[in-house]
């Protein structure tokens, strides 16, 4: 009963032109709309040849095109007026022969491929059956044969389009779900490089707490015992980051021993691919530093697998509390596969980690660029 209620009486929410055409959603709905006038004026042109001009014809050229109006922004609603088309014609044109003419054929299978390709399985059966029923109502004067095969035909559009769609759908979920997974190691990676920076902070509060009695030679017991707590309590948060390393570290990971590159390690990594650098930031948090280093290094692995041959230039400077990092490549060669998207997503979430933002776009010679824009944390 849901079914038959989405299917007949609900609005209908789904935007197929812009899952399908993205950013040609526009050109799409024009070539559509198109698509609708011709068949409309057809339809009309038919309709006055064959039957008396009763002046019905103008109902006839707006159900078609409202038909395709309504395809561009939901296939249920343009179905629905589809089949209000086919059933005001049956019972209107005296030339009705055949379970579908000619023309509405045209009108029809677009409108009920687009249906089957992006609905659920109980949606595209609901529509087959209504389809089927209206075929057998207004079937004509046509022989057996031919309404068997007119109905065989709607049958075959149904299933060969819910089967691509159905496929579709399970792939850009399993897509997804990669793209999840892809987000989860990030972080766990994200946690344990963050934890090398945090950890070294935190040695350095040990050391000077132990250190500070030596170091002020005036320090109250209250004073020394106090010092003596705060490092305990640092030393302990740093057995606790450890253990819970030992939880994001994958089977027979080994601990990183290198210390975690920065702002100042840029210009090497630059250099080693033949690209140019402008940096200017002065002194930031490691943190920031790391991510900086990290948004970097992806983008030129990127320009290098994606564009083979451009030209990429990388500019690090400060802007007030934030620094902003920006890498560009011009257009190169064919792109050699890989990736999967995976590193973008590791940029999103390195960013997104100090409360900034990356934005990803193509440039006007045909390129790429990167640039992510992070907060300082008020240093």
């Amino acid at each position: 009963m849901r079914t038959l209620a989405q299917v007949l009486l609900l609005p209908d929410p789904t935007r197929v032109f812009a899952q399908l055409f993205g950013r040609y959603k526009r050109y799409a709905n024009w070539a559509f709309l198109l698509y609708g006038v011709i068949i409309a004026i057809i339809g009309s042109a038919e309709y006055v040849k064959y039957d008396e001009p009763d002046g019905y014809w103008p109902l006839f050229f707006a159900l078609t095109v409202g038909t395709y109006v309504l395809l561009t922004r939901s296939p249920l609603a343009a179905w629905r007026l589809a089949t209000v088309a086919v059933l005001v014609e049956g019972g209107l044109s005296y030339y009705y022969e055949a379970p579908l003419t000619a023309w509405q054929w045209c009108m029809y299978v677009p409108v009920l491929a687009s249906l089957a390709l992006f609905y659920s399985r109980g949606v595209v059966i609901t529509t087959l059956v209504f389809t089927e029923l209206v075929m057998l109502a207004f079937r004509g004067r046509e022989t057996e044969e031919v309404v068997t095969w007119s109905m065989l035909a709607v049958l075959v559009i149904a299933v060969v389009g819910y089967l691509f769609g159905a496929r579709g759908r399970a792939e850009q979920q399993i897509e997804e779900e990669k793209a999840e997974k892809g987000a989860l190691v990030e972080r766990a990676r994200i946690a344990r490089e963050m934890h090398d920076i945090v950890a070294h902070h935190m040695s350095n509060v040990v050391v000077r707490c132990e250190t500070a009695p030596y170091r002020i030679t005036d320090l109250s017991d209250a004073a020394k015992e106090e010092f003596a707590e705060v490092g305990e309590a640092a030393r302990s948060a740093i057995t606790d980051m450890q253990r819970l390393l030992g939880v994001l570290r994958a089977d027979g990971q080994t601990p990183d021993t290198e210390p975690q590159p920065g702002i100042n390690q840029i210009p090497e990594l630059v250099r080693g691919t033949g690209s140019a650098a402008e940096i200017d930031v002065g002194d930031v948090p490691e943190a920031v530093g790391l991510t900086a280093y990290r948004v970097v290094q992806e983008a030129i692995t990127n320009a290098q697998r994606h564009a083979p041959g451009s030209v990429v230039s990388v500019h690090v400077h400060r802007e007030g509390d934030e620094l902003d990092v920006v890498v560009r490549n011009t257009a190169g060669g064919p792109s050699l596969g890989g990736g999967g998207g995976r590193g973008l997503t590791g940029m999103r979430e390195r960013v997104a980690v100090h409360g900034g933002t990356l934005t990803v776009k193509s440039t006007d010679d045909g390129g790429f660029a990167v640039r992510a824009r992070i907060p300082l944390g008020g240093k």
